[in-house]
């Protein structure tokens, strides 16, 4: 175990002017609060702090941090208060171990949820100080490492999991590279055993097959650099590590043998000019692999991260990468918000910098998720995919994950812009919305002040800013809907009962449904989570609703008998903008067909034909049906199913696809039910503007010889 003035004078060596009063104090406080408390492994759990601790003075945190790491379980896990710890150590390190403080236990419905909720709090946490963050991740380091003490594989398997997909994804994102490889390689070994031991035994190999490879490449670097006149490049090897091996081999779907950079080489000079003469260099003295050039100084990566990357056939023929920056960017890469820290002069540069730009938008994902399962759904998205980089009109870089569309490229410029958005330009081309963005496109937005996000957008979009907006938008659209319609069925159900309703009445009987407001009762009354019959008998407990009695049975009888359009109907673009609307499967209604609505919960409106056989269904729930009609003036196309059966013989099928074309239909989808010497039988979905151009491709389809029939299907 590192002992007092061993901490304190490792401190010292990077920091003369450090409190060295206050980190013995600090050390002494938490080996006597911690007392006698063991480890799984055996080890006195003191051994824990100061270990993260000495790990941080690798970094050359300030005092506050060493402190904050020594203290860092004393409040959770002995009988020291965050009162005590401000009142012997001062706020600043009382907030960073209020920050990075176990949180405390949580009780949730699922091991998902309490992680949600642990990360939601460790991203406010270190949005005040990235310092908890530090801590934080130097703790988990430090547990990793000792992991393999706890008992159960399923907790082992959990926390793996959760540093994986959390801690050294963080530990990424400030562009601390030597804790995220470590975490990343200690949660593999313990998630995929057998895949680390295998790219293990193949390095192994690969050191036999040429054990002096590195030693000799880096000379050969060297000399070809000082042949170009580069004296003062340093030139270092090392072997990729074995996640990072897999994770490409995964992405990319190669081999082992077909990677580029198992080892790869560093190139560090003293200037930005040098880079670049150095990577001329290096492209004029072998083969460059083509693809593998990244020019991370121009434009770098949001972390900080700078440096020329590029891959070649190197001496012995095999293939190496080649990394160039500069000695300050080489810090960076290793110690990132730490190094900026050093290089800052120890100045705030916690908001400094576009590289931090994605804590804020986390924090505003955090506004807009209705629940922190939600929220560390979209938070993945945001941080887990590789960069593209694009430019608005101005010439501001936009970083945005591979497959992004000009929607999240709208939403990363400002949540008001993403809103508005009604068209792109890409490159001065007029795009699809759903268009996926390649590096260096120019992007222009087109906005509109009529325009609301589209439910639809949520099927394309990959950032969890823009998932979350749009989500946040229909949840509060879908909401109003609902009111609206729990309004109307309520005072349908109490005016037949020769009652009228208030919303005094709702609120007297609101905390019965575990309700707080009247619009939380309208609102499932809505969506159909509340029985309308189980409000009206709460509020008259001595009557019963006498007019669901001649509602049974008949209800779905006088609908079909119904010869003509509703008068009253809501036209189905008349719904507030992001009601969920579905047509139903079963039946494809198209414009023409009489048609229903069906509230169905959690899934917004289902639109039937009023023949459905599915409507049989919904009998008994009156109270669930919308009158509702097209509205043919939109254009829209709608998909309408056909059974077909064609003769099996040369250009059949083609007779079909021609008819459909020239009638203006356009296939969706076709599958092949059977097949017989004779005959083909299929189904066919096709976009169509109404019953009536249905009606004319089915004509068109019988009168050609080599089909048999056809007929409209609603299976």
């Amino acid at each position: 175990m590192i002992r007092q003035f061993e901490l304190v004078e490792r401190v010292k060596s990077y920091d003369p002017d450090a409190d060295e009063d206050l980190l013995n104090r600090a050390y002494v406080y938490s080996m006597k609060a911690h007392g006698s408390q063991k480890r799984a492994s055996g080890d006195p759990y003191f051994s824990h702090p100061v270990e993260v601790a000495y790990m941080l003075t690798e970094f050359k945190l300030d005092t506050a941090s060493i402190a904050t790491a020594l203290l860092h379980d004393t409040v959770e896990d002995t009988e020291a208060t965050l009162e005590d710890i401000e009142k012997y150590f001062g706020k600043e390190i009382a907030s960073l171990v209020d920050g990075v403080t176990k949180l405390t236990r949580i009780e949730t419905k699922s091991e998902n949820a309490k992680q949600a909720e642990n990360f939601r709090k460790l991203l406010v946490a270190m949005s005040e100080d990235l310092r908890v963050l530090m801590v934080k991740l130097a703790d988990r380091l430090h547990n990793m490492r000792t992991l393999k003490y706890i008992k159960e594989p399923q907790k082992r398997q959990r926390i793996a999991r959760e540093t994986l997909d959390i801690y050294a994804t963080l530990a990424e994102r400030i562009g601390v590279r030597k804790i995220k490889e470590e975490l990343q390689d200690l949660a593999f070994a313990e998630l995929y055993p057998e895949a680390r031991e295998s790219i293990m035994k193949r390095l192994d190999y690969l050191r036999e097959q040429d054990k002096a490879i590195v030693e000799k490449t880096e000379k050969h670097l060297i000399k070809t650099l000082q042949e170009t006149g580069i004296e003062n490049a340093t030139v270092v090897g090392r072997e990729k590590r074995p996640y990072s091996i897999w994770k490409k081999m995964e992405t990319k779907n190669v081999s082992f043998e077909q990677l580029s950079d198992i080892i790869a080489f560093r190139i560090l000079t003293e200037t930005v000019p040098q880079c670049y003469q150095v990577l001329g260099a290096i492209h004029s003295a072998y083969h460059t692999i083509p693809g593998h050039f990244k020019d991370y100084i121009s434009t770098p990566k949001n972390n900080g991260y700078k440096s020329l990357h590029t891959a070649v056939i190197g001496p012995g023929q095999h293939r190496i990468e080649v990394q160039i920056r500069t000695k300050e960017m080489h810090d960076i890469a290793e110690y990132g918000v730490a190094a900026h820290w050093s290089y800052k002069q120890r100045r705030d540069y916690n908001k400094d910098g576009k590289q931090y730009r994605w804590i804020r938008e986390l924090l505003e994902i955090l506004e807009k998720s209705s629940n922190p399962e939600e929220f560390l759904e979209h938070t993945k998205l945001e941080m887990y995919h590789d960069q593209v980089f694009c430019f608005t009109p101005k010439g501001d870089i936009i970083a945005l994950p591979r497959g992004a569309t000009p929607v999240d490229f709208a939403y990363a410029v400002h949540s008001g812009v993403g809103d508005s958005c009604v068209g792109a330009k890409i490159n001065g081309r007029i795009v699809p919305l759903r268009t996926q963005l390649k590096n260096g496109d120019q992007v222009d937005i087109i906005t509109s002040k009529a325009q609301t996000p589209s439910p639809t957008w949520e099927r394309f979009v990959v950032t969890g800013k823009a998932r979350s907006e749009i989500r946040k938008f229909i949840r509060t659209q879908q909401r109003n809907e609902y009111i609206n319609l729990g309004k109307a069925i309520l005072n349908k159900t109490f005016k037949q009962e020769g009652e009228e309703l208030t919303d005094k009445m709702l609120e007297s009987i609101a905390e019965k449904f575990n309700k707080k407001t009247p619009d939380d009762i309208y609102a499932e009354v809505g969506e159909g989570l509340i029985n309308r019959i189980a409000v009206f008998e709460m509020l008259f407990p001595d009557r019963k609703l006498a007019s669901i009695q001649d509602k049974k049975g008949s209800l779905l009888s006088r609908l079909r008998k119904k010869q003509t359009a509703f008068s009253t109907a809501m036209p189905i673009k008349g719904l507030i903008p992001g009601m969920a609307i579905h047509f139903g499967k079963c039946c494809h209604p198209i414009p023409g067909d009489k048609i229903v609505g069906i509230v169905t919960t959690g899934k917004g409106i289902t639109i039937h034909t009023t023949s459905c056989e599915t409507l049989e269904n919904f009998a008994e729930t009156p109270e669930r049906w919308i009158d509702v009609a097209w509205d043919t003036s939109t254009g829209i196309q709608h998909v309408a199913r056909i059974k077909i059966t064609v003769l099996h013989e040369t250009g059949g099928l083609a007779t079909v696809t021609n008819v459909i074309a020239k009638e203006l239909g356009n296939i969706t989808n076709l599958k092949i039910l059977s097949r017989s010497s004779d005959f083909f039988e299929l189904l066919i979905d096709m976009e169509v503007k109404d019953i009536r151009h249905l009606n004319a491709i089915i004509a068109s389809l019988r009168g050609k010889g080599s089909v048999q029939s056809v007929e409209r299907y609603y299976g």
